[in-house]
């Protein structure tokens, strides 16, 4: 059952306003921390600024890849809730979760069943699993068929190519939470028009079920 969404990849204070002060604001708000690759990516100098705001409702997200000491040291006094973790061991986050005191989100990128499977590795260091596709900073999707019927202790969130204006009752019986980022851009920036579309049919969603 759907429960909420994330909105990630935020990069300016105009969108992050917006999305904060929404009448349906998201659950969860996602930041670009440390992959320059990513065109959402966002340098800390440039963080402490956007998130010196009131979340209201919103939790945010550090989207961190692999991160080193460095950036973990960074972004701590930030007012992150979540850490979403990707190609990192069970270990490795067991000694982020514990040293940062950060709920996680462990990102697996899925492209067969193998790596859907993975997830049976990280139960005990994980409070939310992110079932992601493989394209990281693009927008590609995976087959949703893979994750249907596999049966989990902690909640799911679903990402990969999710459009603003999908039919959101597709992924009533997939997953917990919603993630989209490409979804809602034009031209490669966050639209707020789409993010308005997409969190008043969310809202609909919610009250129908």
């Amino acid at each position: 059952m759907i429960k909420g969404c994330k909105i990630c990849g935020i990069s300016d204070p105009d969108t992050l306003n917006f999305i904060i002060n929404h009448s349906y604001p998201p659950d969860f708000i996602g930041f670009i921390c440390n992959y320059p690759k990513s065109p959402r990516y966002v340098e800390t100098s440039k963080l402490k600024q956007i998130l010196d705001v009131n979340k209201n409702k919103c939790k945010f997200v550090a989207i961190l890849v692999k991160p080193n000491i460095e950036i973990l040291e960074e972004i701590k006094s930030l007012p992150f809730d979540y850490y979403q973790l990707y190609d990192c061991t069970p270990d490795e986050i067991k000694i982020i979760k514990q040293k940062y005191q950060k709920k996680i989100i462990t990102a697996l990128t899925i492209k067969d069943k193998s790596d859907v499977l993975m997830y049976k590795s990280f139960v005990d260091v994980t409070d939310v699993y992110l079932f992601d596709s493989k394209g990281y900073e693009k927008s590609h999707s995976f087959d949703h068929k893979l994750i249907k019927n596999i049966k989990l202790n902690k909640e799911l969130m679903l990402a990969g190519n999710i459009k603003f204006d999908d039919n959101l009752k597709n992924y009533e019986k997939i997953a917990n939470y919603l993630d989209l980022s490409g979804g809602l851009e034009t031209s490669g920036l966050k639209d707020t028009s789409k993010i308005d579309i997409f969190l008043n049919n969310f809202n609909k969603l919610k009250n129908e079920t």
